[in-house]
């Protein structure tokens, strides 16, 4: 596994938590980063910190953009994994230009495919390529 596909799952892991617990994402982070040597260490990557802070900051947007293109399923409605799985697959997509958005569509199937169903895998496909789609037309 790649070093960004580790911090994208330990990104989940952080918005999945700050979801289910209705906590503070950006509080959640400080708390889980560990930098002390030693076994309790669990320091934070630094593409996790990014795609946390980046989706915080971007989150209303982000949950517009699935409010709208999520036909049929209210923010609510949806699976707190695949609402999350989208929020992350829908920053990078948006707001990280280093990456090819089809390598960013590949590992959010990844991460549902592993952690969800495999309708969610299609789903989460379908509107993550719409977004891909429709980038270049939204107003950030």
């Amino acid at each position: 596994m790649s070093a960004r596909s580790k911090a994208r799952k330990q990104t989940l892991d952080f918005l999945y938590e700050s979801d289910i617990r209705s906590s503070d994402l950006l509080e959640l982070l400080s708390l889980r980063d560990v930098v002390e040597e030693g076994v309790d260490a669990r320091p934070v990557r630094e593409y996790t910190r990014l795609l946390v802070e980046g989706v915080h900051l971007h989150k209303r947007k982000i949950d517009e953009l699935i409010s709208t293109y999520a036909q049929g399923w209210d923010m609510d409605r949806l699976a707190a994994v695949d609402r999350n799985i989208l929020r992350l697959g829908i920053f990078e997509i948006l707001w990280e230009d280093e990456i090819d958005d089809a390598i960013i569509i590949d590992e959010a199937l990844t991460l549902a495919q592993s952690l969800s169903t495999e309708e969610s895998a299609g789903f989460i496909h379908g509107v993550l390529g719409r977004i891909v789609s429709i980038k270049a037309s939204l107003a950030l």
